[in-house]
């Protein structure tokens, strides 16, 4: 009685192993798919957002507009190629859905409550 109990106990834990074993081969397959799909998500965002000044219905001039990436898209120094520049814009570029990160959202914050200055350092 206790050999079979003993017998029983190890063909469930064979078998749980199995069963695990094929579990994690689909999920991981399942996560690095997700890994790749996200990847070219971000990858295509970024190259889009580069795109953007050049695009019909962007409103400035794209020479005044300047890529930083992070933690803003871009800033535009609107007027600048016309030799005058008339203001600052900090402009994030966002697709779809998206909505802005917890980053993004401390800037805007920042820039709406005017705390923005000018500094110069001399080296």
């Amino acid at each position: 009685m206790i050999i079979a109990g003993l017998i029983g106990c190890a063909v469930g834990v064979v078998v749980m192993l199995a069963g695990f074993v094929v579990w994690k081969a689909r999920y991981t397959k399942a996560i690095r798919q997700d890994a790749i799909v996200r990847s070219q998500a971000v990858v295509a965002g970024r190259i889009g957002e580069q795109l953007v000044p050049h695009l019909p219905g962007f409103r400035w001039n794209p020479r005044d507009a300047r890529f930083l990436g992070s933690p803003v898209d871009y800033l535009v120094f609107d007027g600048l190629a016309s030799g005058e520049v008339s203001r600052v814009v900090f402009l994030e570029i966002k697709t779809g859905g998206a909505v802005l990160s917890p980053r993004e959202r401390q800037v805007r914050q920042a820039v709406l409550d005017g705390r923005v200055e000018w500094e110069e350092l001399r080296v």
